[in-house]
């Protein structure tokens, strides 16, 4: 008999004994983290594309007959559109705080414009976005556009949830040289990932559609967030050459903010276009809205957008100033040419999308209530009772209430001009919206239980904004 040595033999069963241990670890956790990428994979992307200074029935879908917005009626088509959304807020940078937080902007810490110059704090870092509510999720997330929350490292988007960001800093800039101009000095202001970059004479919207583009390849396998705050049509009006010239024969304002109106639609289609190129469209969800309405600035040639029969604009509680065209469209999980008459409120977005993309809000407390069910039937109640709207801090601050049809707006002023207000109306002015939708008749005498009770809502709402 040839005696073998035995540790070939014991060498080759560790080896097996090894490789078992080695599969039965691996192989667990690789199809852990399978199910996890397919399961993030099988998540929709989120778009958020928030205009700015957009009049509340400035799109075709929304009754204009004047404007060419073949884009914004194409997510009608494919999705819901809303009669009675109402911006967090009539000014920019509350209105923002309140879309990315699902709370009241006063409650979120910006009750109005932050500043537009750099070292300058605003939405406190402690909030809690949207986009932090999807980068926790495993989402890429990205702004791109208008910020105007703040202009210090903790205050800009990278600390606020968003991975990669382009845009501008401040409240608004000129579209080609990326300046602001309008409160000395002037100054640049374009921005990526904290960092100032030059790309002088480059069309801003243009740069936004590119960097969507960039943001949506970069995401690669994981599902996107990304929230597009396009600058426009918020002045200057810099509508391109094709548009200036198809509205030529428009009366001026109606004809610059007409141009660059369309201009932006044109942009948004082009980053439609490459979703659906991508084939991404149907697992996509568009949310798109103004943050309030138009303007009636100086800067703005004193107008230019539509609020039909409603009163007011951008910069007071009046309906033309609060209620904005709103789409959200997803083929793939939601109705397509359908709308919706409930009052629903810009801050009910964040728990919304986190409700059809399957991921958590977070802990915090939100003023704004999930949508799902409106969505999805016409017949569902708004989850809304009642809303409250504060622009401002103090005894001068405007604030609105609204239960059922009934408003109560509180240190009011009309920024449309829609005729004088009193004294008395500009300290308590009580509408039926369903009897005087345009706002035009104080009935405060007429009905004092009513103001009171809309006083008790606006008390109870500000103890639990203190509390």
């Amino acid at each position: 008999m040839t005696f073998r040595s035995p540790a070939p033999l014991v060498a080759s069963i560790r080896q097996r004994i090894s490789t078992a241990l080695l599969i039965a670890v691996v192989v667990p956790f690789t199809l852990a983290q399978l199910q996890t990428q397919a399961s993030a994979a099988a998540r929709p992307n989120v778009l958020i594309i928030y205009t700015d200074d957009q009049g509340t029935l400035d799109a075709n879908c929304y009754g204009s007959d004047d404007l060419q917005t073949p884009s914004i009626d194409r997510l009608a088509k494919t999705g819901v559109r809303f009669t009675q959304m109402y911006a967090p807020s009539c000014i920019c940078s509350a209105s923002r705080a309140g879309l990315l937080t699902g709370r009241f902007p006063v409650r979120a810490g910006v009750p109005s414009n932050v500043s537009s110059q750099e070292g300058k704090p605003g939405m406190p870092p402690s909030e809690y976005t949207v986009g932090e509510v999807f980068r926790d999720a495993g989402y890429a997330t990205a702004h791109v556009g208008k910020w105007h929350l703040g202009y210090t490292p903790e205050t800009m988007p990278n600390a606020q949830g968003f991975t990669s960001s382009f845009g501008h800093m401040g409240g608004c800039i000129d579209n080609y040289s990326h300046f602001f101009y309008w409160q000395g000095p002037n100054r640049h202001d374009l921005w990526r990932n904290g960092q100032e970059i030059f790309e002088d004479g480059q069309f801003f919207p243009d740069l936004t559609v590119r960097e969507v583009k960039a943001a949506i390849e970069k995401a690669d396998k994981k599902p996107f967030m990304i929230y597009w705050a396009i600058n426009v049509p918020h002045y200057p009006y810099q509508g391109t050459d094709r548009w200036r010239k198809e509205y030529a024969d428009l009366p001026t304002p109606r004809r610059e903010y007409a141009a660059f109106v369309s201009t932006m639609d044109e942009k948004v289609g082009e980053v439609l276009d490459y979703l659906e190129e991508e084939k991404l469209r149907e697992n996509t969800i568009i949310v798109f809205q103004s943050d309030h309405g138009h303007s009636t600035e100086e800067r703005a040639f004193f107008g230019g957008g539509n609020a039909g029969p409603y009163r007011g604009a951008k910069g007071c509680l009046f309906e033309g100033g609060i209620r904005v065209p709103s789409v959200v469209s997803w083929p793939g999980g939601l109705p397509q040419g359908e709308v919706r008459e409930q009052m629903v409120t810009g801050c009910d977005w964040l728990p919304t999308l986190a409700a059809l993309a399957g991921v958590s809000p977070g802990s915090a407390h939100l003023d704004g209530k999930d949508l799902s069910g409106v969505l999805r039937s016409g017949s569902a109640e708004s989850p809304h009772e009642q809303f409250y709207w504060q622009m401002g801090n103090g005894k001068n601050a405007q604030w609105a209430v609204r239960q059922g049809d009934w408003k109560l707006l509180g240190n009011c002023r009309d920024t449309s001009n829609q005729g004088n207000l009193s004294p008395a109306d500009r300290e308590l002015f009580l509408v039926n919206l369903k009897s005087d939708p345009s706002e035009k008749t104080n009935v405060a005498k007429e009905h004092p239980e009513m103001v009171e009770t809309l006083k008790q809502i606006r008390d109870d709402a500000l103890e639990g904004i203190q509390n």
